[in-house]
């Protein structure tokens, strides 16, 4: 990925030199180029084509954004709330991600999300062990971890 994003900006400098304009614009219009002799070029890279990986890391990223607003906002109107109607309690959660950098990304995500805490991993790092401020039903929020931060990061992280 990192050989492609070096070449790709080698191009970007090279179409400029062309030219001979240094300007921004003359500048992304050679990175765009770029990126499409690489596109065309993509079955000969061992890992795929790199704007593809950069694309899962911004979805990723997203999604983690977006699950930060909506729990921060769960966390506040059940503080907020006159009664405090929450169940907390502790899952294991199974993963099916392989890595030891895949499940640490997981179980940070997890943690960084309000509500929600990586409380500990299992010594083959297949199990994670999770504090929830309120646990309806451990299967469905299982499946909505796996759905969700384990199928991105496998996105980001697998070919």
């Amino acid at each position: 990925m990192a050989m492609q994003l070096l070449l790709n900006l080698i191009l970007a400098f090279v179409w400029m030199l062309l030219h001979d304009d240094g300007s921004a614009s003359r500048f992304i219009a050679g990175y765009a180029l770029g990126a499409a002799i690489l596109f065309a070029l993509r079955r000969f890279w061992p890992g795929g084509f790199y704007l593809t990986r950069l694309w899962a890391v911004v979805k990723l990223l997203a999604l983690f954004a977006r699950e930060l607003v909506a729990s921060s906002f769960a966390v506040v109107r059940a503080v907020l709330s006159p009664k405090l109607d929450i169940r907390p309690g502790i899952f294991a959660y199974k993963t099916e991600l392989s890595s030891d950098w895949e499940v640490t990304v997981l179980s940070c995500l997890i943690c960084l999300t309000p509500g929600t805490l990586t409380l500990d991993v299992s010594p083959d790092g297949q199990t994670l062990y999770i504090h929830a401020m309120d646990i309806q039903d451990a299967d469905e929020l299982s499946r909505q971890i796996r759905g969700t931060f384990e199928k991105a990061i496998m996105e980001v992280t697998r070919p």
